[in-house]
């Protein structure tokens, strides 16, 4: 069964979702991310996704001390991701806690560093953020579009050892009218032992259901849990079926 992973992406050390990635349409879900991740946990949920917004925003990590609260009084195996565009952010991404980290446009930018992290850390420890817009990866906190082709950047990627990434439809973010199941299932099919975590577009069960019906590992949801079209009683018949122990 498909494993769900809620987000939580921080401004400010608040629990907000952006649309398709723009800043000024930021929505504040709650104050305390920790109140949100404990209602999780009780709900039967293993891992957590939380993306520093203000991080990918300033290019360093910022919400480290929010990292540090949910890993401290929650047990969610939390991975990380926004700002981390240094050896030292992501040891401190480490030290504060975080059981794996993301990155995106490091990758992009900076392959040699980010593939001495995957030496250094693992394939368990380094997720590849793999983020498009209209077929071509965003980096930046998705302010920018470069031209690198979405299907063989992950390849490259997996021909170098990474062995999980996050793929958003940066199109379909935040939008609540469903994942791009089509675009999975194409990475399914040519990178069959790639650990894909589908994000983007989900609004409702009935979109995860569908995911784990095509036979997609993990998906990444925020915004339809935060409206309320997914209840959290909806995510417990899910809960067990994957517990993290990393």
């Amino acid at each position: 069964m498909i494993e769900l992973i809620p987000a939580i992406d921080l401004i400010g050390g608040k629990c907000v979702r952006l649309t398709q990635g723009d800043y000024a349409a930021a929505t504040v879900y709650g104050d305390d991310p920790l109140d949100v991740a404990r209602s999780l946990e009780d709900h039967g949920i293993r891992r957590l996704h939380v993306v520093d917004l203000d991080g990918a925003r300033e290019g360093h990590i910022v919400n480290y001390r929010v990292l540090e609260r949910l890993a401290l009084r929650t047990s969610l195996a939390i991975d990380f991701g926004g700002g981390l565009k240094s050896d030292r952010d992501v040891e401190i991404a480490f030290e504060r806690g975080a059981r794996m980290v993301t990155g995106g446009s490091i990758a992009v930018r900076e392959p040699e560093r980010f593939l001495a992290w995957l030496a250094r850390y693992g394939s368990d420890k380094i997720i590849l953020g793999a983020d498009a817009r209209d077929g071509r990866i965003a980096i930046n906190g998705w302010q920018d579009t470069t031209d690198e082709a979405l299907l063989p950047f992950v390849a490259s990627y997996f021909d170098r050892g990474i062995r999980t990434v996050i793929c958003t439809d940066i199109g379909r973010d935040g939008m609540l009218q469903g994942p791009a199941t089509a675009l999975y299932g194409e990475i399914r099919e040519s990178l069959p032992d790639v650990f894909l975590i589908a994000s983007g577009g989900i609004g409702s069960i009935g979109d995860i259901e569908r995911l784990d019906a095509a036979g997609i590992p993990a998906v990444i949801f925020g915004k339809a849990l935060y409206e309320g079209r997914i209840r959290l009683k909806d995510l417990v018949r899910f809960a067990d079926t994957h517990k993290t122990d990393m």
